[in-house]
């Protein structure tokens, strides 16, 4: 039978790379062997919110994997402390051995002999769930060699053999490279305690050090970010939204994090504090530089609003309505008192113009975003590994909502001319928030703003109140509704339309979220729906440890099925180094497959099974004489 011509093209360019049927065969044989290797381990994060030390923290400890681990390999072969003194040469292998040099008068060559050993076998048995080659490539490349040969070290081995890894380990000690062969170690084992990150959204904004985060994450081998709404207002800013622009230092002044801006992103705020001080009043309930900018931030949002009908955010435009004279702005619900009428660049007649001054800051904020590389850098990678839905195994991640309502299910919403909903929508906003990065227009821009604050953005997923939360001294007009997504997703049913809508697997999948943090201090659960939903967000970020009673939820997904860990609050790296003083943890494991699951079970599954069928094509190919073998 003739094979098609689209087909052959394609067996043609894989016999590039695979020339010979011996080359067919040893690959196919490899892929089949790497379908019966165990499922490797995801750890997904959520809303971090610039918390980068216990970020980091929960990073090195791999959430609690690599403490687990150390107790199977370990067992009661050493004691509790002694296990916890290697978990933390694992989590921080400089620091760890200063302090026990420091301890010990320096470091003999038993200890180092006795630990180098212990992290070798710890490494050893992370690596059996990967192919030798993955582990190679895993490995620093300047202790590559000599920690393959160490990883060969099987019980019951010659003697000859066991003395050969002893010499080596004589010779990293002898030579001054232990400090070094430690951090390699330790990096390896982390490096394949979990396989892949998954960081379900909003990694800036309340902490100070979202960008040492992003530093970090531009590290890891392999990684996915669905974006979150805090995420996206800075990729907004750095494309250039001035709407955007304004919020994010809003943010960071409310907040007290204006490091981030000036020192981090070198994005200088003196024409706008020289602009605030000469302009508004100091000593008032609200700071003159917070003033300052909210009323440049709601005369670019109400112009913004006015340019695009279509957003359906009329209700924002609250600027107009306000009245100095009365002291009051004008809500829909009736009149409400300010907090502050020291607003002297708000014009009666024209309340959403900028004053020279207020454009000066403007175009002065917009350069400096423009020029900050290293915020370029960092927007350039969420876009790189960003989306704003990812599905994977079966599971679907983001971090808002669908919008949704109890009519249609899923909400229609009509942007620029045309109605769009879940997945249309989802994918539609995709593809217009990379054009206002690749290709920016003004709607593109705006657009940005608009999945910040939209009312049907599924980011955002409730009616934000900032005006009121600024200018506006009764707290009851702060309430923010949301949207009926997360009511209506108490229905596992629900949960499997909304499955079914982005592309994951309605029986056996689950949503994963953040955005709304989890109040467990208050009885909420962060697995809901029968486990068809978790939530993730448990709180990073130090201003809601009060709220939620946790310092943030991470999931584990493994062979053996889902967890979720329930962390408490980090204090320092000095008191994990004096005082083994981990961050510890809550573990429920909600959901247990009923045998190991393997690599075959998983999307990589799916893939490699493509892939020896193409490669079986091509053998078919050269068995047949349509494609002839070439020296490899």
């Amino acid at each position: 039978m003739d094979m098609d011509p689209q087909e052959l093209r394609y067996l043609a360019l894989l016999s590039e790379q695979f020339p010979t049927r011996q080359s067919v065969f040893t690959e196919v044989i490899n892929l089949e062997a790497i379908l019966g290797l165990p499922k490797a381990t995801e750890h997904f994060m959520s809303d971090v919110h610039g918390e980068y030390e216990a970020f980091e923290h929960i990073l090195n400890n791999c959430s609690g994997v690599i403490r687990e681990r150390v107790r199977e390999v370990f067992g009661s072969e050493l004691s509790q402390d002694e296990q916890d003194d290697l978990c933390t040469l694992i989590y921080y292998p400089d620091e760890k051995l200063e302090k026990v040099a420091d301890e010990m008068g320096g470091l003999t060559l038993d200890w180092w002999r006795a630990n180098l050993l212990r992290l070798v076998r710890v490494a050893k048995h992370f690596a059996s769930a990967y192919t030798q080659s993955k582990v190679r490539k895993s490995m620093p490349v300047a202790y590559a060699y000599i920690i393959d040969e160490l990883l060969r070290d099987q019980a019951g081995q010659p003697e000859e053999r066991a003395a050969y890894h002893e010499r080596i380990i004589e010779t990293i000690v002898d030579t001054g490279s232990g400090p070094d062969f430690v951090e390699s170690l330790a990096s390896l084992i982390k490096r394949l305690a979990v396989d892949r990150l998954h960081i379900v959204g909003d990694l800036y904004d309340r902490g100070p050090h979202a960008d040492k985060i992003l530093d970090r994450l531009a590290e890891h081998p392999n990684v996915d970010v669905q974006w979150g709404n805090h995420d996206i207002l800075w990729m907004g800013a750095a494309a250039g939204s001035e709407a955007c622009q304004a919020l994010v230092v809003r943010n960071n002044i409310r907040s007290g994090t204006l490091e981030i801006l000036e020192s981090s992103y070198g994005i200088p705020l003196r024409e706008l504090a020289l602009f605030a001080e000469r302009t508004y009043r100091a000593g008032d309930v609200v700071s003159p530089t917070e003033k300052a900018i909210s009323v440049i931030l709601f005369k670019l949002e109400g112009q913004l609003i006015e340019r695009n009908p279509d957003f359906g955010m009329e209700s924002r435009l609250l600027l107009p309505l306000v009245d100095v004279d009365a002291d009051v702005v004008h809500l829909p619900s009736g009149d409400a008192p300010l907090v502050t009428c020291d607003l002297p660049t708000l014009d009666p007649d024209d309340p959403l113009r900028l004053t020279d001054d207020e454009q000066r800051v403007v175009r002065s904020l917009g350069k400096a975003f423009a020029d900050s590389d290293r915020l370029r850098a960092h927007v350039g990678f969420l876009y790189q590994q960003g989306s704003l839905y990812r599905v994977d195994n079966g599971n679907v991640l983001f971090h808002g909502c669908v919008p949704m309502n109890e009519d249609e299910l899923f909400t229609t919403c009509h942007l620029r001319g045309k109605p769009r909903a879940g997945r249309d929508l989802f994918d539609w906003m995709d593809r217009e928030a990379r054009r206002a990065w690749m290709a920016p227009t003004q709607e593109s821009l705006d657009l940005m703003y608009y999945l910040w604050c939209g009312p049907l953005s599924p980011l955002s997923g409730r009616v934000m109140k900032t005006f009121e939360r600024t200018f506006v001294a009764d707290k009851s007009t702060w309430t923010e509704p949301r949207d009926p997504y997360w009511e209506l997703t108490r229905s596992p049913s629900v949960c499997k339309q909304v499955l079914r809508e982005l592309g994951g697997d309605p029986e056996h999948g689950h949503i994963v979220n953040g955005h709304t943090p989890v109040k467990a201090s208050s009885g909420e659960s962060p697995v809901r729906s029968g486990g068809k939903v978790i939530v993730i967000d448990g709180g990073f970020c130090r201003a809601y440890h009060k709220a939620t009673g946790i310092a943030g939820y991470t999931l584990i997904a493994d062979k053996d099925g889902l967890r979720i860990k329930a962390h408490r609050p980090f204090t320092s790296i000095g008191d994990v180094l004096d005082l083994n003083a981990d961050i510890m943890s809550d573990t429920d494991r909600f959901e247990t497959s009923d045998r190991p699951l393997l690599v075959e079970d998983s999307d990589t599954g799916d893939e490699i099974r493509s892939r020896i069928a193409d490669l079986r094509a091509l053998l078919d190919a050269y068995n047949r004489g349509i494609l002839k073998e070439r020296e490899s």
